[in-house]
């Protein structure tokens, strides 16, 4: 299993603001689903922030997402290592497949592939 990305996923209220504060730093908007908004850097597309107000298909919001190349492996890893997973195993609508897994520190970390 390897990682493709990491990127912080930051609650915001205010899209338009957030979009246009970090477009003064290079960032551009890639995808915005209304309730979730990712921006990435043009000269480095793996370099990206996301925002959003609320999870729409999850009980809590995550702190962080971390792209996998085989997210049922890293779910079985994280299954048989007995870690909280707080969100279980789900293909999304808009294209993903993803769980969600409490670290030590208590943050919600969304582990997530493209299939």
């Amino acid at each position: 299993m390897s990682i493709r990305r990491v990127v912080p996923d930051i609650r915001s209220d205010s899209f338009d603001a957030s979009r246009d504060f970090y477009a003064k730093l290079g960032f551009e908007e890639v995808m915005n689903l209304g309730w979730v908004m990712t921006l990435a850097s043009p000269s480095n597309p793996t370099a990206q922030l996301t925002f959003m107000n609320r999870d729409a298909t999850a009980p809590m919001d995550p702190d962080i997402s971390i792209e996998v190349d085989d997210v049922d492996a890293a779910h079985a890893t994280m299954r048989d290592a007995g870690a909280d997973i707080v969100h279980p195993l789900s293909d999304e609508e808009w294209g993903v497949r993803r769980f969600f897994v409490r670290d030590p520190s208590g943050r919600i970390i969304n582990v997530v592939g493209h299939p």
